[in-house]
């Protein structure tokens, strides 16, 4: 089972050991980050005021499996967007992200009271549609030629979940075991 606990400077070594590449570090965590990623940076990213920082524990392994962060957390427009994730490379393929998704999505619609809940993927990460497809996420437009890396440009998917169209019954059965 997949609990999210707050990310920390301790953590920040794993991480950095889980980004391989500068063209991974773009997929992973968008343009905020240079590669290669270091604590300067981390330390950045933890601090913003409006997002909140999981590494996503498996309680079974009691190890430290992933990574996701709550971010653009508006209280006026009741908004938020999921950023920053990612499953450790030797725990990826067992449900993991699934649980992970369900996790924060509980937490932005349950904790927080959120209207809405966004991500943006690049378009050629089917893995990570299909699992935000699963939470319900629905998708609302693509920006096409959004980044350019390594001389060539990526498309990046916009999808969201409202309140109105989460499920709490996936959130809680994601939480106790899961598929992507």
């Amino acid at each position: 089972m997949i609990e999210l606990q707050n990310f920390s400077s301790e953590d920040y070594d794993q991480l950095i050991g889980w980004i391989p590449t500068e063209a991974f570090l773009m997929k992973w965590g968008g343009p905020i980050f240079q590669f290669p990623l270091d604590h300067n940076q981390l330390d950045s990213y933890t601090r913003q005021p409006d997002r909140i920082v999981y590494k996503a524990w498996d309680s079974e392994s009691k190890e430290v499996v992933g990574h996701i962060s709550l971010g653009r957390i508006d209280k006026k427009n009741e908004s938020a967007r999921i950023g920053k994730v990612l499953v450790s490379p030797e725990h990826q393929n067992r449900g993991i992200g699934e649980q992970m998704i369900a996790e924060v999505t509980a937490i932005a619609f349950e904790e927080l009271k959120l209207h809405k809940v966004a991500l943006g993927v690049f378009d050629f990460n089917q893995p990570a549609i299909r699992c935000y497809e699963k939470a319900g996420f629905q998708k609302d437009g693509l920006l096409r030629d959004h980044r350019k890396v390594n001389g060539s440009f990526w498309n990046l998917l916009e999808m969201s979940l409202l309140r109105t169209e989460w499920d709490p019954y996936f959130s809680h059965k994601k939480r106790e075991a899961s598929s992507c």
